[in-house]
C-alpha cells in the first residue's frame, strides 16, 4: 500500500460506527420510573443520537440499541450485516414535567439530514436509515413536528423522507456501544469529523444544528 493512502485509509476507518470491540451481553431495560415516559428515535449511528440527548434538562437517559425488527435479541453485528430489518436508534427516557415530547421530537429533526434515505453521511445501509418511533399517543405531535421542520429547511427540505412510525420493541445494544462519546471522546471527535456529519448538519440547520 502506498505511504500517501495510509492517512486516508485511517480517516475512513475512523469514520464508521463501530467500535472495534469485542461483542459484550445487553442489559435488560428496566421500565421508566414512575412520571417518566420514553421516545424513540432512529437518526443513523446511535452515537450521534445519543450525545444529542444524553444530558438534556429533563433527559434521564439515552441508550443506543436497535428498533425495527422482529427477530429477538438483535446484535451489532447481525445488525449491521443487513436483512434483520432493525435500524440503530436511541431510547430517550425523559421526565414530561421538565421536557416535552414535542420539543425532543423537533431536536431529533436538527441532528439528521432527513433528506438521506438511505443512511446517514458516511454510514449508509439499511440499519443506518432514519425515522421516528411514535406511540399513538405520540403520533400526532411527530407529524405535527415533522411538518414544522420539513418548513424550516424551506427548498432544501423538498426530499424529506425520514417517516414516523408506529412504535416498535426497542433492544439495547452491547455495553460497549453505551456512552461512547462521553467514555472515547477522541475515538467519537475523529468519527465526527471523518464522517462528515457536523457539516451536513450545518448546511442543512446552520445554527439550529445539534451534532
Amino acid at each position: 500500500m502506498s505511504s500517501r493512502l495510509l492517512p486516508l485509509v485511517a480517516v475512513i476507518l475512523t469514520a464508521a460506527c463501530s467500535p472495534g470491540e469485542a461483542p459484550a451481553s445487553a442489559a435488560p431495560l428496566e421500565p421508566p420510573p414512575p412520571g417518566f415516559q420514553t421516545a424513540i428515535f432512529a437518526g443513523g449511528c446511535f452515537w450521534t443520537e445519543e450525545k444529542a440527548f444524553d444530558g438534556l434538562p429533563g433527559v434521564r437517559s439515552a441508550v443506543s440499541g436497535f428498533v425495527g425488527g422482529t427477530s429477538p435479541h438483535p446484535t451489532y453485528e447481525r445488525v449491521v450485516r443487513g436483512g434483520t430489518g432493525y435500524r440503530e436508534a436511541v431510547l430517550v427516557t425523559f421526565d414530561p414535567a421538565v421536557v416535552s415530547y414535542r420539543t425532543l421530537v423537533d431536536r431529533f429533526w436538527r441532528t439528521i439530514d432527513p433528506t438521506d434515505a438511505t443512511g446517514q453521511v458516511c454510514d449508509q445501509g439499511p440499519s443506518y436509515v432514519t425515522a421516528v418511533y411514535a406511540t399513538e399517543a405520540q403520533t400526532a405531535t411527530a407529524q405535527a413536528s415533522r411538518a414544522a421542520a420539513q418548513t424550516a429547511l424551506g427548498a432544501k427540505g423538498s426530499g424529506f423522507t425520514t417517516p414516523v412510525y408506529p412504535a416498535m420493541r426497542f433492544w439495547p445494544a452491547d455495553p460497549q456501544h453505551q456512552d461512547f462519546a462521553r467514555r472515547h471522546p477522541a475515538r467519537y471527535e475523529a468519527y465526527r469529523i471523518g464522517c462528515g456529519r457536523s457539516a451536513r448538519l450545518r448546511a442543512l440547520w446552520g445554527g439550529a444544528a445539534v451534532g
